[in-house]
């Protein structure tokens, strides 16, 4: 077992907890009766598992016969399979094209979902497999955005891009590409402000941004994703659809899935995106980031 994998057990110990204790008390009543469904449903919906998920995976489960008293590891592991399934079109390797020097990532997501945190940990972890990463502070709304990137920067000896406060972001990011350039960078990451007050505001920002990377490198960005926040539940589906009208994401981070009882949202985000969920992250620590894994994640989200 991996340390990441016990790590990830931990973290889901809330969601674990509840959905183990909900399928031990529903599955002591009679076999796939009408009420056992509608409870197990509900189970499903209490962790944000969603609806479109949900469906599915009672629709799979309710073709099977389990009687009164069926072994509950059993009726784990089946459950298990069925998430598998789900998630496992979420499964994909993050790849950094080194033909597409500098490789531009592109970090989108509301205030307070981990955008700044998760640039610092992928930042470190693709600098410990030797690419020269670069930051580009690009929130210049949030002094403090700003400022917490820049101690991932000095912590793991990355340079950041950064202006004055309140600066054009666009123009920031502009520049900030030609210096990653000039620099011979591998790999970029741009922070942006994550404001969703006034959703056109946010839209035109993020265009521009876009813009102005694609006058740099017309390629660029080489991947745009997003972070949403395991503890916010089905928000959290909703930003990301929210945000895939803004800009073309490619991918999800999740994370903050320690201390949250809603662990189910990521195969709500797979059954109803489609969209790759790249990494998860299970603490504050750089460590506590990485790929994310359909198999270690259901089989921990249902404590086996």
């Amino acid at each position: 077992m991996s340390n990441f994998f016990k790590k990830l057990g931990f973290g889901l110990k809330k969601t674990s907890q509840n959905l183990s204790r909900g399928i031990s008390d529903i599955f002591t009543k009679e076999s796939l009766s009408d009420d056992v469904i509608t409870d197990l449903e509900e189970l499903l919906y209490a962790a944000d598992v969603g609806v479109k998920a949900s469906s599915e995976i009672i629709g799979k489960f309710m073709a099977r016969r389990f009687d009164k008293g069926s072994d509950i590891a059993r009726i784990k592991e089946e459950l298990c399979r069925d998430i598998c399934e789900i998630l496992e079109k979420s499964e994909q390797d993050f790849v950094i094209d080194d033909s597409a020097r500098p490789f531009v990532i592109l970090m989108v997501g509301v205030n307070g979902a981990g955008k700044t945190t998760t640039i610092g940990k992928l930042g470190k972890k693709f600098s410990r497999e030797g690419y020269k990463v670069s930051f580009i502070a690009g929130d210049t709304f949030r002094a403090a955005a700003v400022e917490q990137l820049k101690v991932w920067g000095e912590r793991n000896e990355i340079r950041v891009y950064a202006g004055a406060p309140g600066c054009d972001s666009a123009g920031l990011c502009y520049d900030g590409l030609k210096e990653a350039e000039k620099n011979g960078d591998d790999i970029v990451f741009i922070d942006t402000a994550g404001r969703l007050q006034n959703k056109k505001g946010l839209m035109d920002e993020l265009q521009k941004i876009i813009r102005v990377v694609k006058k740099v490198k017309p390629d660029a960005p080489h991947k745009t994703l997003i972070s949403i926040d395991a503890t916010t539940g089905q928000n959290g589906l909703d930003q990301v659809k929210t945000f895939k009208e803004l800009a073309d994401i490619d991918g999800i981070v999740v994370t903050k899935l320690d201390g949250s009882s809603k662990g189910g949202i990521l195969i709500a985000v797979a059954a109803e995106t489609g969209l790759p969920v790249y990494f998860v992250g299970v603490g504050e620590q750089a460590d506590d980031m990485d790929k994310f894994k359909a198999e270690e994640f259901a089989k921990s989200l249902l404590g086996i």
